[in-house]
């Protein structure tokens, strides 16, 4: 009965995908995930955008001893910082040169026309600090839980979950959920949708699933499978609490969104069906 209801969750996804979905949105209030320094809201690039966004924190907000120092705020002992690199540009040299009439002029060395400095620092998130007054990343809703949802995650032995900040991610090293906080969800039900998407990336942990077994990039065609996995495996949950007709469109757009960036078969939510079935399954202790 369980799998006929997959394959109807499944069926209407599909569906929804080839007719033409509306553009995924984010459905809780808040900054976006991408790190940027606290003090200048600037957001970090290149290497440094990969370094700290991989790092297990739920909070964008990243900012140097420092820093944390001149806002009132403190790094807490014994936390590790994350080295943030940059590079320098070296003032072109300049040298005396002869006029021929005993006098002399400042030149540009045409052999040492300055260059670049790699130099790094070391930065931390806001989570390893006290102190620190944030930013009110977005409007508050009031939280009334789901009793159905509510008993999905309750009966489910999986990661860690922690609230705070404006992420929603799991970390297969800490085996640990980060979720905004309840109340920044407009919709209760996208908050559940959310949750579990995140629970069913933690099937995939060595220790349950097997699944994850190679830190895929993002964007690659591996971390897209996975993302297909997780979101299907959401729908299913979500239907079985009663509360996919909330959030089935935005899961549908969500698959879109993955499926365009792989190959753009809408027959790969279908393959992907499967271990996302697996996935419910193990939450639901089934």
């Amino acid at each position: 009965m369980e799998n006929q209801t997959y394959q109807v969750i499944t069926d209407r996804l599909v569906t929804m995908l080839e007719s033409g979905t509306i553009p995924w949105r984010k459905p809780w209030a808040g900054a976006s995930g991408f790190p940027k320094n606290l003090i200048s809201k600037k957001e970090y690039s290149g290497i440094n955008f990969w370094m700290l966004h991989s790092a297990p924190f739920g909070s964008p907000y990243w900012l140097t001893f420092k820093q944390a120092k001149e806002l009132g705020g403190t790094v807490r002992k014994g936390e590790k910082g994350t080295p943030v690199i940059f590079t320098k540009t070296l003032p072109p040299k300049v040298v005396d040169v002869p006029t021929g009439n005993g006098g002399s002029e400042k030149m540009i060395d045409g052999k040492k026309l300055g260059g670049r400095m790699l130099k790094y620092y070391t930065a931390f998130n806001v989570e390893q600090c006290d102190g620190l007054t944030l930013p009110d990343d977005g409007p508050r809703h009031q939280h009334d839980p789901i009793t159905s949802a509510e008993a999905i995650r309750e009966g489910y032995p999986g990661p860690t979950i922690a609230h705070g900040g404006g992420r929603a991610c799991y970390s297969p090293a800490l085996d640990l959920v980060k979720m905004p906080e309840p109340e920044r969800f407009e919709h209760r039900e996208e908050y559940y949708s959310v949750l579990f998407h995140e629970l069913a990336h933690s099937t995939g942990h060595k220790s349950r699933l097997a699944r994850i077994t190679e830190t895929a990039n993002f964007g690659s065609e591996n971390y897209g499978k996975e993302e297909l996995v997780a979101e299907m495996a959401s729908a299913y949950l979500c239907g079985h609490a009663g509360i996919e007709q909330a959030t089935l469109e935005n899961s549908a757009a969500y698959l879109k969104g993955w499926i365009d960036a792989i190959k753009g078969d809408t027959k790969l939510a279908i393959s992907a069906a499967s271990a996302a079935t697996k996935a419910a399954n193990l939450i639901l202790n089934k």
